[in-house]
């Protein structure tokens, strides 16, 4: 079965950040996981557009009922029309979660996802217990793969 990555992040977030979610969705494609998302901007569209660039799939879990809505480099767009409520079935679908920066919104991601179990693996985010954090894209995506099981 495939492996399904969650990136999660601000849609407003420094350019620093916004390389680093671009490099975490190369990394993902690479390694022939499927990657989650929200499916916006920010970091969702830099991750998406790695992963798109790779020739990956990229996934997006929309807070609308549009699937027009999502960034051009979502693959497979799904409108839920549930607003901030999507937030868990990112975490629900995940195997594994990367946080890059973020804001509240992430920071409930991250929630559901360690209430789930799911391993999260941050870059410069919240500092919370049980998060493993990470300083670069390619040991986040790594560490996520091996926490997982997944076969590279």
């Amino acid at each position: 079965m495939t492996t399904l990555i969650g990136v999660i992040g601000g849609r407003e977030v420094e350019e620093e950040l916004i390389e680093i979610a671009y490099e975490v969705g190369r990394e993902i494609a690479r390694r022939g996981a499927i990657m989650v998302c929200g499916g916006l901007g920010g970091v969702m569209e830099a991750a998406s557009r790695g992963v798109y660039e790779e020739g990956g799939i990229a996934v997006g879990i929309l807070p609308s009922d549009r699937k027009e809505d999502a960034n051009p480099y979502i693959k497979i767009p799904v409108a839920t029309g549930l607003g901030i409520g999507r937030n868990v079935i990112i975490a629900r679908t995940a195997d594994a979660l990367v946080a890059v920066g973020g804001g509240y919104g992430t920071l409930s991601e991250i929630a559901f996802a360690l209430q789930l179990g799911k391993p999260v693996i941050g870059i410069s985010t919240w500092d919370i217990r049980g998060i493993y954090f990470s300083s670069n894209a390619k040991d986040s995506v790594e560490k996520a793969l091996k926490l997982v099981g997944h076969k590279c």
